[in-house]
């Protein structure tokens, strides 16, 4: 699967890709929202953020004790339900009189239920296309959720001054309902993946299973730290540039939407096999080294947007998590993936902060950069796919899981289409 018609055709791609737009722009739109309504009652810049992202935060106590739901729910009803939950807590939000304290109550179930509803959608994304479709849809879903990031937050900016914050947010609520009816109209039943019942202790054993191995956790490792560590730099635009963050901001959705579609839909399959995530990983953080020369605006945009395209080194690591998990976890997999990767981001964040707090953020900015830069070089070694070691690293995959495969064969084998 090469081509946007194909992935267009494939049955259920449409919905589900309908169903994570409307749930991204309705938290864009109840985020801005929300961190506008927190800064209004409180005049805290610190809680106002909190309540936007602190949520991301919580997604890895949902990791830590809820993940094991991803694959033992039916997706249309785990996806129905989710949304109708965050609906129901996005209007509890928007409720008068409502203290700090219960805000944040919700937004930290909200967040611990995102790391469940991320590896419940990626999951079946992996259960509607064939194996090496993965790739392409995930990139679109990437392009979508990206591009809707951009315009909601704009929306968001409108709605607030139109409806009132509050307004606003019961329209974040609106957007949840719409997506539970296109996931409703539109996705099909599904048997869970895995058998059993959901639990804290069950989460930790295949968590734990997950992170057993080497191969794995390194891939898992590329996934979040390289990354995390260039969004700290991106934390910082704001305080680098007052007068031109929105530039550096769009400049960086440029180049992550140039690099989803060029990795997604034309890098070669055999460039992918020989090179990789690494050289993409690279990319990432090495323009971001110029910060330190304190450069003039276009350099700076510059910048941002060629550094932005290694985000799609990401679709390579997925794809390769993928053929590493067997086909009963991979929605605990993904989900795992989510949290951590939103987690280290939130992380980043806040030691980028606390360096520029001590030098500037020009200097932070390079000093993150530069350690994403040193973790990729850490990493390559064990994320080369061919030669011995890899070879000898799949053969620990297969034999490790062997004795846990899905009915549809070992490790990396499509699971037929249910």
């Amino acid at each position: 699967m090469r081509t946007y018609q194909e992935l267009f055709e494939t049955p259920e791609f449409t919905p589900l890709l309908a169903t994570t737009a409307a749930h991204v722009a309705a938290q864009t739109v109840s985020r801005t929202a929300l961190g506008t309504l927190v800064h209004d009652a409180t005049g805290s810049p610190l809680l106002a953020a909190l309540s936007m992202f602190g949520p991301l935060l919580a997604q890895m106590i949902g990791a830590s004790l809820l993940l094991s739901a991803t694959d033992r729910l039916p997706p249309r009803a785990a996806t129905i339900g989710l949304a109708l939950f965050f609906a129901v807590a996005t209007t509890a939000l928007a409720l008068p009189g409502l203290s700090m304290g219960a805000i944040f109550a919700i937004l930290s179930v909200q967040g611990m239920l995102g790391s469940v509803g991320g590896g419940v959608r990626y999951g079946l994304l992996t259960d509607i296309l064939p194996t090496e479709g993965y790739l392409l849809g995930r990139s679109v879903l990437n392009m979508c959720a990206g591009t809707l990031q951009i315009c909601g937050y704009a929306a968001g900016a409108v709605l607030v001054n139109v409806l009132t914050p509050r307004g606003a947010l019961l329209a974040g609520a609106a957007l949840f309902l719409v997506a539970a009816a296109v996931a409703r109209i539109g996705l099909a039943r599904r048997v869970p993946r895995a058998q059993g019942r959901p639990s804290a202790s069950e989460t930790w054993r295949t968590n734990a299973r997950l992170w057993a191995l080497k191969p794995r956790r390194r891939v898992y490792l590329a996934l979040w730290v390289p990354n995390g560590l260039v969004v700290g730099c991106e934390s910082l635009f704001v305080s680098y540039a007052p007068r031109h963050a929105g530039l550096l901001f769009a400049a960086a959705a440029v180049g992550m939407l140039a690099g989803d579609t060029l990795t997604g839909r034309f890098l070669p399959r055999h460039w992918r096999d020989r090179f990789g995530a690494p050289p993409l990983l690279l990319l990432l953080a090495v323009p971001y080294l110029i910060f330190a020369l304190h450069p003039a605006l276009p350099v700076a945009l510059a910048a941002v947007a060629v550094g932005s395209v290694g985000f799609s080194a990401s679709l390579l690591l997925q794809e390769r998590l993928m053929s590493m998990v067997p086909g009963e976890l991979r929605g605990h997999a993904f989900g795992l993936h989510s949290s951590g990767m939103f987690t280290m981001q939130g992380l980043a964040a806040v030691l980028a902060g606390g360096i520029a707090q001590f030098t500037s953020p020009a200097t932070a900015m390079t000093v993150m950069a530069a350690a994403s830069a040193a973790v990729t070089l850490a990493l390559v070694p064990g994320l080369r796919r061919t030669g011995p070691a890899a070879r000898g690293a799949r053969t620990e995959i297969d034999g490790h899981d062997r004795g846990h495969a899905d009915p549809a064969g070992v490790v990396g084998v499509p699971v037929p289409k249910k």
